[in-house]
């Protein structure tokens, strides 16, 4: 439940970018790091401990690791707060101290690595996924990057266009869940259709294998209108994204 844990360096680099800062504050002091596999640590197991440095926020943390070492027969520790450092340049939406999760937030938008080169992938339009569940801003990213000069594809359209008679996909939906997903008209009724395949994991995937692939191949031809058209750059809104 971090802000943005997949922008959270490895262990490793954090404990040696620590390493760094503590041997800077004092050299002539031992530091052993270990890492936590749990709240505690070893600070509920170790005898020779005998003080824990906490905050405000973790005091009562503090407080829970020497009730910890009471019950395993360890004398209690002393408990150290200092005060969190304030992050002067903070936004309305970070917090106030300094803070790794608005360090992260910092980090959306930035070039983290070269884009992987793959000789299987034209080179142009240069396709980007956008992805995400309802409700998460991909409509509103897709309408940014649109008016920035992106070609954009919203695959739920080209769910919609499957599905409508003469569609690719009309017959087969068709033939595998019955007439009675029709409407009057001949148009597949999604409400109906859904109700069938909801909670259904086997109905889902008879369903998805066959929608999917034709949206993807219409995604596949909307790339080569992008390209055609000569824009450099395509946007694929998929709440799923397509493999």
């Amino acid at each position: 439940d971090k802000v943005l844990p997949e922008l959270i360096e490895p262990y490793e680099l954090r404990a040696a970018k620590l390493r760094e800062f503590l041997e800077d504050v004092k050299p002539s002091l031992c530091y052993d790091i270990v890492p936590l596999a749990d709240p505690f640590g070893p600070s509920i197991t170790d005898p020779d401990l005998q003080c824990l440095v906490v905050s405000e926020e973790t005091r009562r943390g503090g407080e829970a690791v020497n009730r910890k070492r009471l019950e395993n027969g360890l004398p209690e520790l002393a408990l150290h707060e200092i005060q969190l450092m304030k992050d002067p340049d903070h936004s309305q939406n970070e917090e106030e101290k300094i803070s790794s999760s608005s360090l992260r937030q910092r980090l959306l938008g930035t070039l983290l690595q070269p884009p992987r080169q793959d000789p299987a992938l034209p080179l142009h339009p240069y396709v980007i996924g956008l992805t995400g569940g309802t409700g998460s801003g991909k409509t509103s990213i897709a309408k940014l990057l649109g008016h920035l000069g992106a070609f954009v594809i919203d695959a739920d359209k080209l769910g919609h266009t499957v599905y409508v008679p003469g569609g690719p996909a009309y017959e087969p939906v068709v033939a595998a869940f019955g007439a009675e997903i029709l409407n009057t008209d001949g148009t597949i009724n999604r409400k109906v259709l859904g109700a069938k395949v909801f909670g259904n994991q086997e109905r889902l995937k008879s369903l998805t294998d066959i929608v999917w692939p034709e949206i993807a191949q219409l995604a596949k031809e909307r790339v080569r209108e992008a390209d055609a058209q000569g824009k450099a750059v395509c946007v694929l809104d998929a709440a799923v994204l397509l493999e």
